[in-house]
């Protein structure tokens, strides 16, 4: 007796798709939807070019019923004789068609296909700041990309974007993005995009705001600075790009989009976005200003250590000079700069050589790459008092 022995890799697909995904990839392509039994099944016809059918299968849609399994299995058994595919490009087409894709290409130097994994962890981690910050703009264009992000953010981080195979040509780092499935009922009755998901919201915002920064480099839509967020600009994006083009031996960043069938193509990301090294100078400035609106003036009150003290050659006198203490700036420490005189002067050098912690408040701002405390600022002086008896030490 012959007994039937199935694909095993056709079978490892049949457990790791749905028919929904299934459904909408046929639905993408010159397949025709014959018959539809709603929940229970679907017939579908590939008709040639001389008319004549190429290929006819049913779709189980009733995941619930005992035959089930070896129904879908037939019926994805078959497209892949129909197109002579093995399951992996099945796979891949199938998941074309709920999925966009982002292709980040590093274009330098390199003997034998590799770069270094500091630079591959850099990389790695710039594209999951560029699609934080792009998921958090599409949620939200007023959010000032400071403090708690909608939770939208976090979902589509955890559960809709993936790392996927490499592509030949330099270093290409490849982005998946699933649009999830779109429930059979919806398909009859609207067109493709009339409810984008979310996701799809996220990759067009990233596209738009590095369609932007690439305009802004060659001098073009200079305005798109007064309305960030309407072009998907953001301090983050930027700042995410800056780091991805630190290492000497960059010559440009190719970053391309591969946009789902399933759903309609948007008018962003149609060509390849180039950012060539000399335009990656330009940057810091976008993104200082970027910041600037995103995080306004405001009072704050730092305590920290004073890393070192220069004359402020712009005074005439003798009793200020440029200090810059490090603090902790929104959970991160950093270097912050100011200016102080007079006495306040003369307790940052006390807090210097003794080191001691040094407490001043001031508007705390953004300008010419570095954290600056500005404006009116107070220097408490308390505790260095105590320890001096009221007056620093000449």
């Amino acid at each position: 007796m012959n007994t039937f022995a199935p694909d095993p890799s056709i079978l490892e697909l049949a457990h790791s798709v749905t028919p929904i995904a299934v459904s909408q990839y046929l639905a993408t392509q010159p397949w025709e939807l014959e018959s539809r039994q709603d929940h229970i099944r679907e017939i579908w016809r590939l008709p040639g070019d001389d008319g004549q059918s190429l290929g006819r299968i049913l779709l189980p849609l009733a995941t619930d019923y005992a035959d089930f399994l070896p129904r879908f299995y037939d019926a994805l058994f078959a497209i892949s004789r129909v197109h002579d595919w093995d399951a992996e490009k099945l796979q891949e087409r199938i998941a074309a068609a709920r999925a966009d894709l982002f292709f980040v290409r590093l274009d330098q130097e390199m003997t034998d296909g590799t770069i270094p994994f500091r630079q591959a962890e850099i990389t790695v981690d710039a594209i999951w700041k560029m699609l934080r910050a792009a998921a958090t703009t599409a949620a939200d264009p007023e959010h000032s990309h400071l403090g708690r992000r909608p939770a939208a953010v976090a979902d589509f981080l955890d559960e809709d974007v993936r790392l996927g195979h490499t592509k030949r040509g330099s270093f290409v780092f490849t982005v998946v993005t699933w649009l999830g499935d779109q429930p059979l009922e919806r398909q009859a009755d609207q067109p493709p995009g009339a409810i984008r998901p979310f996701p799809r919201r996220v990759m067009e915002t990233l596209a738009q705001g590095l369609e932007t920064t690439r305009n802004l480099t060659l001098g073009q839509n200079l305005t798109a600075l007064d309305e960030p967020s309407r072009w998907g600009l953001s301090a983050g994006l930027v700042e995410a790009i800056e780091e991805m083009a630190e290492p000497d031996g960059l010559r440009a960043l190719d970053l391309s989009f591969e946009w789902a069938a399933a759903e309609s193509k948007p008018s962003v990301g149609e060509s390849p976005i180039k950012l060539e090294h000399q335009a990656f100078g330009q940057l810091g400035r976008f993104r200082e200003r970027l910041i600037r609106q995103e995080e306004p003036k405001r009072r704050e009150t730092l305590i920290g250590t004073v890393r070192s003290l220069t004359r402020d050659e712009a005074q005439e006198d003798d009793e200020s000079g440029i200090i810059i203490l490090h603090a902790a700036v929104k959970g991160r420490f950093r270097n912050v700069h100011m200016t102080l005189g007079g006495e306040d002067h003369e307790w940052a050098i006390v807090a210097y050589r003794e080191k001691l912690p040094f407490t001043v408040t001031g508007d705390l701002v953004y300008e010419r790459r570095a954290w600056r405390l500005v404006g009116d600022l107070r220097v408490d002086s308390d505790f260095l008092r105590q320890r001096h008896r009221q007056t620093p030490p000449s």
